[in-house]
């Protein structure tokens, strides 16, 4: 990906909504020249929506599946199939899986394939996926294309509930088409989506390989933190730029980190910048398989 489109796509992890015309403002550049790095990219990212878990999320679980050798693939691809499994990773040595999923009761298929498993009910979420930035765009910038708080609360009603579903499979669809799809006069749609947003209801997440941006390496860095230092360690960590999520856990370590790295030898500074956290268990992605309730790559 050139240099250019990374800001492109950079600047949609910022507003994944903006127009043309509004990132062509913000970036200094022509809305042509906007217009044909979002076509260069339609193949390459996604923007979809993405729930707010400030805004409060249902029960949330964090799954370690060790699966047996040969059989990884198939048990992946069976758990990305739920709509409620958002994200599932193949970590390195393939016999591991990695996965979020929303609700009480984790689906878990093929269990005969399953020689160990770890259920990690999410306590808190400090960082997520869409709260990622590539550090592409300038400070300036950034603060250009932030969307304004939310003021107020709204309760969806089912037509909204239809825009939100529309949204979460493509978040850039133009109000033209989701008046369609909806039935509704373009009016209509836009009052709507105007409701939508200022109740924080409209987050969106950029869906791509970090490869695209010079990031080989994809890590889950598993966490023992002293209780009462854990608010402290995943706040920092959730501002850190290499960090794209971070999420305190049930079970036998209590904060996961998710980390993008140029390689290795960066990954090895990170940990070693771990101050405060006496234990880490490092595992490295080798595979996406979904990302943010999408299939990856996308």
């Amino acid at each position: 990906m050139g240099d250019f489109d990374q800001r492109v796509a950079s600047a949609l992890q910022v507003d994944g909504r903006a127009a043309p015309g509004r990132l062509a403002e913000v970036l200094g550049v022509s809305p042509r020249t906007v217009t044909r790095s979002l076509t260069r990219l339609a193949d390459r990212i996604r923007v979809v929506r993405v729930p707010d878990p400030r805004h409060g999320l249902p029960a949330v679980t964090l799954l370690r599946v060790r699966v047996l050798r040969g059989r990884v693939e198939r048990f992946a691809d069976a758990l990305s199939q739920h709509p409620e499994t958002l994200f599932v990773d193949i970590l390195e040595g393939g016999e591991e899986i990695s996965a979020v999923v929303v609700g009480p009761k984790p689906h878990l298929p093929t269990a005969g394939a399953i020689t160990n498993v770890q259920v990690l009910s999410v306590l808190h979420v400090f960082s997520d996926a869409a709260d990622w930035r590539t550090g592409r765009l300038s400070k300036a910038e950034v603060e250009a294309l932030t969307p304004p708080p939310a003021t107020g609360a709204h309760a969806p009603d089912e037509q909204d509930r239809r825009l939100l579903e529309l949204l979460t499979k493509d978040a850039r669809t133009g109000p033209s088409a989701l008046s369609v799809a909806l039935g509704v006069p373009e009016s209509t749609l836009r009052r709507r989506m105007d409701r939508l947003t200022s109740a924080g209801l409209v987050r969106t997440c950029v869906v791509a390989d970090p490869r695209l941006f010079g990031l080989q390496v994809d890590a889950n860095l598993w966490l023992t933190v002293p209780p009462g230092r854990l608010a402290e360690i995943g706040g920092r960590l959730a501002r850190d730029p290499m960090v794209h999520g971070v999420l305190a856990t049930t079970g036998p370590t209590n904060l996961m980190a998710a980390v993008f790295c140029r390689d290795l030898p960066a990954l090895y500074d990170f940990v070693t910048r771990l101050d405060g956290v006496p234990a880490a268990e490092v595992t490295v992605v080798g595979g996406a398989v979904k990302r943010a309730g999408h299939r990856h790559p996308v």
